[in-house]
């Protein structure tokens, strides 16, 4: 509906993002809400309790931010979010972020390990390397 809010649609699940600039949160709360009466007109319930809010604010003089209503509930707004399988803190620390990412693919490379002590042949080492250890390092890429 605005061009600064997108709308990501994945499974069961949808993610609002949305850009606030000069503190208008109007046009962000105005496509929740829109999103929100899509859901009623189409027979899809919107559970209120699972929906949670994370705001992420690089400004020096941070002001407090007032919860988002839907339905008369407020939604709860959080530090932190799994989204898409990498966790993102309102802050936007890359260094969790990566070192979350290093540890999965270490995990990863202890089995490689003992596949090879197992003397396994290298099209099967490099078949296991690429479905788990390369992917796990690339899940974050995007063009």
């Amino acid at each position: 509906m605005y061009s600064s809010n997108h709308i990501i649609k994945f499974t069961d699940d949808t993610t609002v993002v949305g850009l606030i600039s000069q503190t208008d949160k109007s046009e962000y709360r105005e496509e929740v809400q829109q999103l929100t009466a899509w859901c009623k007109a189409n027979n899809l319930s919107l559970n209120v309790d699972k929906t949670k809010e994370m705001v992420v604010d690089f400004r020096r003089a941070q002001s407090g931010h007032s919860p988002l209503v839907i339905d008369r509930s407020s939604v709860e707004i959080i530090k932190s979010a799994k989204f898409h399988g990498v966790q993102l803190f309102e802050n936007f620390t890359w260094s969790l972020i990566t070192s979350s990412i290093s540890k999965k693919a270490q995990q990863s490379f202890y089995c490689l390990w003992r596949l090879r002590k197992a003397h396994l042949p290298p099209p099967f080492l490099t078949m296991f390397y690429r479905g788990t250890i390369e992917s796990i390092l690339s899940s974050c890429i995007t063009d």
